[in-house]
């Protein structure tokens, strides 16, 4: 959420912002309403120091005339402060309510665009494979080396659900081993968090945890709800907490499944593991002094290079465009990797990671005390170390061999235990 001085005092930038990003939001109304709060603030004011006034006077010596008429005046501003409490916390409300549909303001530098196409490469990593065969896309390799099963998912879970088997599996846990054992290096405390979170944290995270555009599960007679992302239970750690300043910063690494609706998806993009309902992702989450904010963004967005590159598949990183960063983003790195089985060869996202500035921490209010003895918001990073199933894609399509094997990188062989996966 954005201060309300500054919406006020820069009201053209950020309603600039939001046409910018494509997105529904009032900010004269946050302007008029953040207005009437210090209006009504005032004369609440005002009526507290009369009453106060008031029951000092009654202290003195007075007759019965004068204490009866002081009585009634005691009375009438004390109905007087009831009602500008009440109309305070309505409009305070209100002005919550409209400030938080605002977005965070974006980096001068990010693109502006609304789709994938106005996104801008920044960095290509890795020879694209060239295959002297017909090769196949994931879903087929999957099936074939019968290590993913999208039938028995559907038929249990419903679809875009899928059982990993066989190898499948220690491909999974591999990953996860191979991933957080370069965070343990980098500093990265890890946590295997709740799969399930309070709407509150969601949405001082940033998610619409209701609604027909919602992409989370909510659970029903709970005000719970199933999490898309360790992003939510990491950022919640430390909500409504003054962290001490010398512990900054803090690097967390946390394990967890993702649940997600993703309502509409559908077609080739959409294929087999690329967009599920449920998988794994190890994510990361830094809280920072703002000055470092830039630094340890570029710091979480050369660990994802790191994984992918070690794990010798072509990348490419963009920065992403104004439409399409989220309401908490400042800016956001996307890293796509090459899937031969895309739509004949495309770049398809595996990782992203966001400086979110105190854009998050104002909602959740999570703070630090500065050096001049006042509490200042942290600034909050998130970015993603490895989303499982679409790692798996990336291994299968880009290392799969002519007699239908699939060869594992090097890196990860020692984590699952075998280096090819064979025909059964």
């Amino acid at each position: 959420m954005l201060d309300y001085k500054f919406i006020c005092e820069n009201l053209e930038k950020v309603k600039a912002n939001i046409k910018d990003r494509y997105m529904k939001a009032d900010a004269d109304e946050v302007v008029r309403l953040y207005n009437k709060r210090t209006e009504l603030t005032t004369d609440l004011q005002s009526l507290q120091q009369k009453r106060n006034a008031n029951a000092d006077a009654m202290k003195a010596k007075l007759s019965a005339e004068e204490r009866g008429v002081l009585i009634e005046e005691g009375k009438k501003l004390k109905e007087g402060i009831a009602s500008a409490e009440a109309q305070l916390s309505s409009i305070e409300s209100e002005l919550l309510e409209q400030a938080r549909k605002i977005p965070n303001m974006a980096h001068p530098d990010a693109p502006v665009g609304k789709e994938d196409k106005d996104n801008l490469e920044v960095k290509k990593s890795g020879e694209l494979p060239k295959f002297n065969f017909e090769s196949a896309d994931h879903v087929k390799l999957g099936q074939d080396l019968d290590i993913i099963d999208f039938d028995a998912g559907t038929k249990v879970s419903g679809t875009k659900f899928y059982y990993l088997k066989n190898e499948g599996v220690y491909l999974e846990l591999g990953l996860v081993r191979y991933a957080l054992d370069i965070l343990q290096k980098k500093g990265f405390t890890p946590f295997i968090t709740p799969d399930i979170a309070r709407e509150e944290i969601l949405e001082g995270i940033g998610f619409n945890p209701r609604g027909a555009e919602s992409n989370v599960y909510t659970i029903e007679g709970e005000d719970t709800c199933l999490v898309g992302t360790a992003e939510i239970t990491l950022g919640g750690y430390y909500s409504n907490t003054i962290i001490p300043k010398e512990k900054l910063p803090l690097r967390m690494a946390g394990l967890s499944h993702c649940f997600r609706r993703e309502a509409g998806a559908a077609g080739q993009f959409s294929k087999g593991l690329y967009r599920v309902h449920q998988f794994t992702k190890l994510e990361m989450f830094v809280f920072c002094l703002p000055e470092e904010s830039n630094r340890f963004h570029e710091e979480l967005r050369a660990i994802e290079e790191e994984i992918f590159e070690g794990l010798n598949i072509p990348f490419r990183v963009v920065d992403t465009c104004t439409g399409d960063l989220g309401a908490p983003a400042y800016r956001k790195w996307d890293l796509e990797a090459w899937m031969p089985g895309r739509n004949n060869g495309e770049w398809g996202e595996v990782t992203s990671t966001s400086n979110c500035t105190d854009y998050q921490a104002r909602r959740l209010n999570i703070r630090f005390k500065d050096s001049d003895g006042k509490n200042k918001f942290v600034h909050m990073l998130n970015g993603t170390a490895i989303a499982i199933s679409r790692a798996i894609i990336a291994i299968l399509e880009n290392f799969q061999q002519e007699n239908g094997t699939v060869k594992l990188p090097k890196a990860l062989v020692p984590y699952c235990g075998f280096d090819v996966i064979k025909k059964k």
